[in-house]
C-alpha cells in the first residue's frame, strides 16, 4: 500500500474572517479547530505521517495540545507553508487541506485515496448550481466546477511544481501548470469553507465551546535602581528610583503578563520576551502586554478579570491605584470593573519591608471565546 503523508494547513492569519480570535483557534468543546480537522481527518485513514503548519509565533504553544503529530513552521503564503512541510514528507502522496474546511466527510477522503493512481492531483469539485456570468457573458454552468480541498497529490510532483515563481492557490493549478495530469471526484457541500464569520452558521460538524474557566497566577519582583523612572502598570510613579530590569522593569506588567500565560498554557514571559535579547532593552512594558493580550484573543480566549496585589513598602501606591486600574483595563481590552488594583507593605519584613524592591501577584481569569453567541 502506497505511503500518504496528511499536511493540515493552519499557519494562516485570518485576515479576512472578522473575529478576535483566529478561526484555526475557535474552540469546538475544549480543543481548537486545527486540532478538531486533524483527528478527525486523520480517523479515516492510515495516515503515513499528520504534519501540522503553524505561524511562528504560535508553534510552540500548538505543541502543547498534542504530540502525535509533527508540527512546521509555515510561511508567508499557502504555498511557501507547503513547500516547508514538503521537506520532511517521503511519503509516495500527500494530502494537503486547509483547516478552513473543517467538516469534510469520510466518503471525500477515501474517495481521494482509492483514486490516487489515476492522475498525478485528485481533487474534489463540486457542479455550479447557479447561472454563471463570465465578462458579463452567460456561459455554461456545466462547464464550471468548484473546487475544493483536501487534495491528494503525488509528493514529487507536487514538489516540483511548486518551484514556480508562480503563486497557485491550490495544489492542482500548480500541477496542471506544469502539464501534469489532474482527476476530478465529486467533492461535499460539508466541505464548505470557513472564510468569513457568517461561514460559521453553515459549519454544522462544530459544537459550541465549552463553558469552561481558565486561571493563571503570575508574580514578578525587581529590586530598586537609583536615577530611573518608576513604572506601574503602565503609569508613572513619582520616585527618586525605579526598577533594575532589562526592559523598563514595569513589574505589574509582567506579573499580568505571566498570569494571562498561565491561564492559556503558554509558558512565561521569558519564553515570548527573552532578556538576552537586545530587541526588549529598556523597552516599554505596555508593547509586551499588547502583545500578549493580542496573542490570548488570536489563540480564542476572552479575558474575564485580572487581580493583583502590589506588596511595596515604598512608594505610597494608594495615590495611584485608580489610574493604575484605567491604564490597565485599557491594556487589557475590558472595562475597568473587571480589573482590581491591592497594594500592601511588608510590615517592614524581607526584602520589600527593607525598601530593596517590590514584588506583585497577580491572578487572571480567561474564558473561550463564544463564537456560538
Amino acid at each position: 500500500m502506497s505511503k500518504v503523508t496528511l499536511l493540515v494547513l493552519c499557519a494562516g492569519s485570518s485576515s479576512r474572517f472578522g473575529l478576535s480570535s483566529k478561526k484555526q483557534w475557535l474552540r469546538v468543546g475544549d480543543i481548537p479547530l486545527w486540532l478538531f480537522v486533524t483527528k478527525k481527518i486523520a480517523s479515516y485513514y492510515n495516515f503515513d505521517k499528520v504534519i501540522i503548519t503553524s505561524s511562528k509565533d504560535e508553534l510552540t504553544y500548538m505543541k502543547n495540545f498534542s504530540d502525535d503529530y509533527d508540527f512546521v513552521l509555515g510561511g508567508e503564503t499557502r504555498q511557501d507553508s507547503i513547500k516547508n512541510a514538503l521537506e520532511s514528507i517521503d511519503s509516495d502522496y500527500v494530502m494537503v487541506t486547509d483547516v478552513a474546511r473543517s467538516c469534510v466527510p469520510k466518503n471525500v477522503i477515501l474517495d481521494l485515496i482509492s483514486n490516487k493512481d489515476k492522475a498525478s492531483c485528485i481533487v474534489p469539485v463540486l457542479d455550479v448550481a447557479d447561472t454563471v456570468i463570465f465578462k458579463n457573458e452567460t456561459i455554461n454552468r456545466d462547464d464550471v466546477k468548484l473546487i475544493q480541498t483536501p487534495q491528494l497529490s503525488n509528493t514529487k510532483i507536487l514538489r516540483k511544481a511548486l518551484k514556480s515563481k508562480t503563486s497557485f492557490t491550490d495544489d492542482s493549478s500548480a500541477i496542471k501548470n506544469m502539464g501534469e495530469s489532474v482527476f476530478y471526484i465529486k467533492g461535499s457541500t460539508q466541505s464548505n469553507k470557513l472564510t468569513f464569520e457568517d461561514d460559521l452558521k453553515t459549519n454544522s460538524c462544530l459544537n459550541a465551546p465549552s463553558n469552561n474557566f481558565f486561571t493563571g497566577f503570575g508574580i514578578d519582583i525587581h529590586a530598586f535602581e537609583e536615577n530611573k523612572k518608576m513604572v506601574l502598570g503602565g503609569v508613572e510613579i513619582e520616585s527618586n528610583f525605579g526598577f533594575k530590569a532589562h526592559s523598563d522593569g514595569d513589574v505589574l506588567i509582567h506579573s499580568v503578563i505571566d498570569a494571562l500565560l498561565g491561564a492559556c498554557g503558554a509558558g512565561d514571559i521569558g519564553e515570548f520576551f527573552p532578556d538576552t535579547d537586545d530587541t526588549y532593552k529598556n523597552i516599554d512594558s505596555k508593547t509586551l502586554l499588547k502583545k500578549i493580550v493580542n496573542f490570548v484573543y488570536s489563540v480564542g480566549y476572552d479575558i474575564v478579570n485580572v487581580d493583583f496585589t502590589i506588596l511595596a513598602q515604598k512608594p505610597k501606591i494608594s495615590p495611584y491605584k485608580y489610574e493604575i486600574k484605567k491604564s490597565m483595563a485599557h491594556l487589557l481590552n475590558v472595562d475597568m470593573q473587571f480589573v482590581n488594583v491591592k497594594a500592601t507593605t511588608a510590615e517592614k519584613l524581607g526584602f520589600v519591608g527593607r525598601s530593596e524592591g517590590v514584588t506583585v501577584h497577580s491572578v487572571a481569569t480567561l474564558k473561550y471565546f463564544n463564537w456560538k453567541e
